[in-house]
């Protein structure tokens, strides 16, 4: 008998709808929200389908294999997925981030035995990403680039997207997502679209000013080569205010315990149920909040 591996329990999440946050308007105008509980990943975010098929695939076209070193600038979620995919398949794993990210994701990626860089955080994820480069330059290692690698979106297309429709029924009207990498929303847009173009693809992205841990608005200069402008109908801006708010409110009310910018992404939805009839709503927990606890998101 063949028994499944770490492997095979990535993907399949479940999808749950919301039970209390805006209940009786939702019902009112007939609407259902739908989280999708990407923290029940085996590394616990939605990071873990881009890390093993960006690795599988790489060995398959051979630019890789077991024993090189792989570097990956990443504001966290991906590298710990990465950190988990390099333990399973025997690589030695370098992770480039910035100093204020939170000390349970370097710990983390820690603990799967990935070798951390910590940049200055004035230079945000782009020095992080400009120092990844430099580094395969120097003939240290080899960049995977989640930012610019079509695997990443590929297994959303392949995995999240139907899934989604698959647990929907078909019926799923609008997707929000965080915006970060912008893997989910590209590929998970790609599939939806092809069953029906009227679903709305809305994209969560941080009001000026804002930081919320997983949610970007890139300088052009750094503009994901994956991100296809044209998957996304809408962006909505999130303070990092309703964000963080949320976030408790997810916890304490429904019972679900998310990282800030999938709350973020949540409190888009809700924007958007607001304005719409007899729509299903669905949005990406991408991970877990126990990632943020040392941020003080909640209360001691």
């Amino acid at each position: 008998m063949k028994y499944p591996t770490i492997e095979d329990a990535v993907g399949q999440t479940p999808l749950v709808a919301l039970q209390r946050i805006e209940a009786q308007a939702n019902k009112a105008r007939g609407n259902v929200v739908l989280g999708k509980l990407e923290g029940n990943n085996p590394a616990g975010s939605v990071k873990d389908r881009p890390a093993l098929s960006m690795i599988r695939r790489a060995e398959e076209r051979g630019s890789i294999r077991p024993g090189d070193t792989l570097i990956e600038a990443t504001s966290g979620n991906t590298g710990i997925a990465l950190a988990m995919a390099a333990a399973i398949k025997g690589y030695r794993m370098v992770l480039i981030m910035p100093e204020d990210l939170s000390i349970e994701r370097a710990q983390t990626m820690k603990a799967f035995g990935a070798e951390l860089v910590l940049t200055p955080k004035s230079g945000g994820m782009e020095y992080a990403r400009d120092l990844a480069n430099s580094m395969v330059q120097q003939g240290k290692g080899v960049v995977l680039d989640q930012f610019a690698n079509a695997d990443n979106p590929r297994i959303h297309y392949e995995t999240t997207g139907p899934e989604l429709w698959e647990q929907t029924a078909g019926r799923i009207t609008h997707f929000v997502s965080a915006m970060g990498t912008t893997g989910t929303i590209t590929g998970v847009s790609r599939f939806l679209k092809e069953k029906n173009p009227g679903i709305t693809i809305i994209g969560a992205q941080p009001q000026d000013g804002s930081r919320i841990p997983g949610i970007r608005k890139w300088p052009q200069a750094y503009l994901p080569a994956i991100y296809e402008p044209s998957a996304v109908d809408e962006l909505v801006l999130v303070s990092q205010d309703d964000a963080e708010e949320m976030c408790r409110r997810l916890a304490r009310e429904e019972g679900i315990f998310a990282g800030i910018s999938a709350a973020g992404a949540c409190w888009v939805a809700q924007q958007i149920a607001a304005r719409h009839h007899n729509a299903t709503i669905v949005f990406v927990v991408c991970d877990r909040g126990d990632r943020y606890l040392s941020t003080g998101v909640f209360p001691a």
